[in-house]
């Protein structure tokens, strides 16, 4: 399977949760925020990789020639397929964060992704805010779709994104405990209201004016306009100079 490409400064052995040590259970919700430094990467992702790479969470990869493009899955919205398509085409990797729900109603969608090389990661069981959980219940809501993921794809997911981009120092200290690295993004715009979509012109724009090393790209796959905008978005990234 073709992991490497995108993510091996990423990389991380899932096993078995441990224990955590107490650690600070506030509930902050992340935002890379709009200031940039003189490379165009957001100061809100370079000072979260600053404070908690330590726990093995990240809002932008080390690789400052690649642009990692994500999507989490919450629901089918029915444009999955072409973005697949596209990402064929273009031979571009990407990683898809699966809530249960998706994992357990999407199984031909999930094998494709699986089946072309793309990552798989967690999102999940209920998406539910760690924070909010007690931290049995956070190992629970990670490992549980982990372990349905292994049984039902044979695949061990390695990456886990924090559902509503809520998280506390124990949450993230509870996914590194269960193998998990914890991804965020550097990138992203408001792509899932469905009803409210932005104009595919604008869309592309925003994400293209937005690029920069090292870039994690957050989009939604319920986006129609994600789906028209993707095949032109990867060759705007590439005539940057970025692999994708």
């Amino acid at each position: 399977m073709k992991i490497i490409s995108c993510a091996a400064i990423l990389t991380a052995a899932a096993m078995p949760c441990t224990a955590v040590y107490a650690a600070d259970n506030t509930k902050k919700g992340y935002g890379q925020g709009t200031a940039v430094d003189e490379k165009n990467r957001p100061l809100g992702a370079v000072e979260f990789n600053s404070r908690y790479g330590g726990l093995d969470a990240f809002a932008l990869s080390g690789d400052s020639s690649r642009i990692i493009i994500t999507f989490d899955q919450g629901y089918e919205n029915g444009y999955t397929s072409k973005i697949l398509d596209i990402l064929k085409e273009k031979d571009v990797q990407a990683i898809f964060f699966l809530t249960g729900s998706y994992a357990r109603t999407e199984h031909e969608l999930v094998k494709r992704m699986i089946d072309e090389g793309h990552i798989i990661g967690n999102h999940g069981m209920t998406h539910a805010s760690l924070p909010t959980l007690s931290e049995e219940n956070e190992k629970e809501e990670i490992m549980s779709l982990h372990s349905y993921v292994l049984d039902n794809y044979g695949y061990e997911m390695q990456y886990f994104r924090c559902p509503c981009g809520e998280y506390s120092e124990r949450a993230l200290e509870t996914a590194k405990d269960c193998g998990y690295r914890t991804i965020f993004w550097s990138s992203a715009y408001v792509d899932w209201k469905t009803d409210a979509q932005p104009l595919p012109a604008d869309g592309l724009k925003k994400l293209s004016d937005a690029a920069h090393g090292g870039e994690i790209l957050l989009l939604h796959s319920v986006s129609a306009t994600n789906a028209e905008i993707l095949g032109d978005l990867i060759d705007s990234f590439r005539a940057k100079g970025y692999k994708v």
